[in-house]
């Protein structure tokens, strides 16, 4: 689906912190039919991917080495300044005030009050990802959190998130809506997970088969952490890229 704007609110943007961008540029293209710009100098080295040449994600070096790959999910907003603000007064942390990116737009980095880093992006320029919801682009952010309860009043209170929970095989998963639309989910932690895994926004890839793509990503040089498995709304898989980056695809129903 091509979009052309993303209302306040919305998860529109994710971007990766990789040791290596060249390799990860490759690695992602060869898996998700994406092409790949030229690192900008003037960004820091940042790759624009496109799919069908539209945006559908970053790739940069990692802003601090000593840190693991990560996946960024960004949300797009109004107003950064005041979205700082509100992230302040709900309880959360400012790990990086508002800045301009150029033309592009203007950004901040916050963490909620479990420690989870998650962005905001004010677009100018680039509006976010231009197509979403097919294979090969974007199609879902989840928070995966040990304090579901505290992330509900803060996702509230920062961009008015409504949480509706529900039993999915056995786990009280959460719909985040934004004006009746659902526009991203939460899944709690519990004991079962790693105690050194922290809080974490994961990101989504769709594809037309989850087999196939953890397949390719073994023969691409990742590693498969869960393996293709069958949910309530499609099939998914949670991979590693070579870097080390987790991410996740699903094969939505076509209910979904």
């Amino acid at each position: 689906m091509i979009v052309t704007a993303h209302q306040p609110g919305t998860p529109s943007w994710v971007d990766l912190g990789a040791p290596d961008p060249q390799a990860a540029a490759e690695f992602y293209a060869a898996l998700l039919s994406w092409e790949t710009s030229e690192p900008d100098a003037a960004a820091g080295g940042y790759r624009m991917a496109t799919l069908k040449g539209h945006p559908v994600a970053g790739i940069g070096p990692r802003q601090q080495p000593d840190i693991p790959p990560y996946w960024t999910t960004y949300v797009t907003v109004a107003s950064a300044e005041d979205t700082t603000e509100l992230v302040r007064k709900a309880g959360g942390q400012v790990l990086v005030e508002p800045m301009d990116v150029m033309d592009f737009g203007r950004m901040a980095v916050f963490a909620d009050p479990a420690g989870t880093p998650f962005s905001v992006w004010q677009a100018k320029a680039h509006i976010g990802a231009g197509v979403v919801n097919e294979p090969g682009a974007l199609c879902w952010n989840e928070l995966t959190t040990r304090d579901a309860e505290r992330a509900k009043a803060f996702y509230h209170e920062v961009f008015g998130w409504e949480a509706e929970t529900r039993d999915m095989d056995g786990v009280d998963y959460t719909e985040w809506k934004l004006d009746g639309r659902t526009i991203g989910g939460m899944m709690p932690m519990d004991d079962s997970w790693p105690a050194d895994l922290p809080s974490h926004w994961m990101v989504y890839f769709a594809v037309a088969d989850t087999d196939e793509t953890a397949a390719k990503v073994t023969e691409l040089g990742g590693t498969v952490s869960v393996p293709p498995t069958d949910i309530p709304v499609g099939r998914f898989a949670v991979l590693n890229d070579p870097g080390g980056a987790v991410f996740s695809v699903i094969a939505p129903n076509e209910a979904s």
